[in-house]
């Protein structure tokens, strides 16, 4: 039923088009990147119905096998034969017969094409992070990591092509990454693709498709939405975008967002024209919209998003992009240090489908980076926009060398507690992986109870000052429950963790460990350089 609906939908859409000029369609261009082998690359456009178009590729080891496709409905589309990674190549497409036509595209490499996509965070500009300049002046350092961006738009209907394009394919350059705020090329998108290039060594294809302040409801087919139960349009109003840490909307702008957050429309018309596009995978950091718009939803939402996206782009591109291809994306932030609200607590939770953790059995080939521990209060963009972007982009590599490209050895997550023992008045903490602790009276805290159920946000909490630790657990005094019992629950504010395995650890902590509970809890965000995060979890109370 989904091929047959995409197929009627492309026919209908692409009949507006059938008197075009002969023409490859928006998101092609010079300097572009398409998906190299074993994955083979999807060329489309327009031309004159029943027209023969001739598709060439040439580079500097000769031109390849030529391929002969027909206009129909005027579109033409033409699947190339597999293409190590390399170039640059030149791509050609002749329409023949009375409307002979040539569009030749130049600067073409092959190599890995991401997806990047999401809200605000996303969005967010080389222009805004930290050291800015530095960041910027590196652009030129990096030619085979090549940009696109779509251009903000909306739509009620799926659309076969991007209305309007932001960034065309461009080789890097300051002036292009350090554009206006919120306006221009992702920053998180540029790092990650950078930080992947030094791994890869080969050419990294970065497609931008986000907007600001939106929820995931907007980014979701009408399909995907269905199966969570939302698909009536609940009626907006103001105070879902009213969130804690964000700077006031412009009036002018106002009507204009509140637009963007209707149920499919940026899936209409930022994310349904590319699925004819082979990529190897995605990004995405949003979340933030939705701590006050079906919160408890987006344990349903965000999967069942995932799920759509990969059947959606594997058919759209003839099977080439992975059903299962790897999507990776942020846990987000705190926004308000030591809020009462649960909101960015439980978001989180939701984000990895409640596990804490990902890839999981709900969300497979998946990989998150935690971004708990990079509060930024004094941000000038509201403190619920970090400007520690670089760390951000780092995590996510971790995740995708492991996780997209099977890379053995690389810690892309962080310390987990594997096993908390009660012992007389001290709690012993083992974790996984080797830790770095910073001793603390009060980072710890354990719920004294006499009863045997979960402790939850009303419970009483006490500190639990670090005792001793060593390379892999910590070590805890429990004795301010004396007479009051120690519940089932241990709650860590802001836990110091450093992975000491990990090469560059004094200027760059790594992976970070997930927000991981199992009630709501109030992330202060307390946190510095080191690695710090939030965790519930139950006690195994034997000695």
């Amino acid at each position: 039923m989904y091929t047959l609906l995409a197929l009627f939908l492309f026919c209908v859409a692409v009949s507006l088009n059938s008197a075009a000029e002969f023409s490859f369609a928006s998101y092609y261009g010079d300097h572009m990147v398409l998906q190299k082998a074993p994955e083979r690359a999807v060329l489309w456009g327009y031309g004159a119905n029943g027209s023969k178009v001739i598709v060439s590729l040439e580079g500097e080891q000769g031109s390849r096998a030529e391929q002969a496709v027909y206009v129909q409905n005027g579109v033409w589309r033409a699947t190339l034969d597999p293409v190590k990674a390399g170039g640059p190549y030149n791509v050609t497409a002749v329409q023949q017969g009375a409307g002979k036509a040539q569009v030749t595209l130049t600067d073409v490499l092959f190599g890995d094409v991401w997806l990047c996509g999401g809200q605000s965070n996303m969005a967010y500009t080389l222009s805004q992070v930290i050291n800015e300049s530095a960041e910027a002046a590196l652009a030129s350092k990096y030619p085979q990591v090549r940009i696109f961006m779509a251009a903000l738009e909306t739509s009620r209907e799926p659309l076969m092509d991007l209305p309007r394009v932001e960034v065309p394919w461009s080789v890097p350059t300051a002036e292009l990454l350090a554009g206006p705020a919120f306006t221009h090329f992702s920053a998180v998108c540029w790092l990650f693709g950078r930080y992947l290039y030094k791994t890869l060594g080969y050419p990294v294809g970065l497609v931008s498709s986000c907007w600001g302040g939106t929820p995931v409801e907007a980014w979701s087919s009408t399909r995907a939405l269905q199966k969570c139960g939302l698909e009536k349009q609940e009626k907006l109003d103001i105070s879902f975008m009213k969130l804690p840490g964000t700077l006031p909307v412009p009036p002018e702008s106002l009507s204009r967002l509140m637009n963007a957050w209707k149920n499919s429309v940026l899936w209409n018309a930022m994310i349904h024209p590319l699925l004819s596009m082979t990529i190897k995978g995605a990004i995405w950091y949003q979340g933030e919209s939705n701590t006050g718009y079906h919160l408890y939803k987006y344990s349903c939402s965000f999967p069942t998003m995932i799920d759509d996206w990969r059947e959606a782009f594997h058919t759209g591109s003839g099977g080439q992009t992975a059903l299962d291809f790897p999507f990776g994306f942020v846990q987000i932030s705190t926004s308000v240090k030591s809020s009462k609200s649960y909101a960015f607590p439980i978001l989180r939770w939701q984000q990895s489908a409640r596990y804490g953790y990902a890839p999981n059995p709900r969300m497979k080939n998946t990989f998150m980076a935690v971004a708990l521990d990079l509060p930024d209060e004094r941000s000038p963009w509201g403190s619920i926009h970090p400007r520690d972007k670089q760390d951000v982009a780092y995590r996510l590599t971790l995740g995708a060398r492991a996780v997209a490209y099977g890379e053995k050895g690389v810690a892309f997550q962080g310390p987990f507690p594997a096993k908390v023992l009660l012992d007389g008045d001290s709690l012993n903490v083992t974790y996984t992986q080797a830790v770095s602790v910073t001793n603390s009276s009060s980072v710890f805290e354990v719920c004294c109870t006499q009863e045997k159920k979960p402790c939850n946000s009303s419970s009483t909490w006490l500190p639990a000052p670090t005792v001793q630790w060593g390379r892999s657990y910590v070590q805890l005094s429990v004795s301010g429950c004396k007479g009051r019992g120690v519940g089932p629950a241990l709650r860590v504010e802001g836990l110091a963790l450093r992975l000491q395995s990990l090469p560059g650890l004094q200027r760059r902590p790594g992976a970070a460990g997930p927000a991981l509970h199992r009630e709501p809890l109030d992330a202060s965000g307390r946190a510095g350089r080191l690695v710090r995060r939030v965790l519930r979890m139950f006690i195994n109370e034997t000695k």
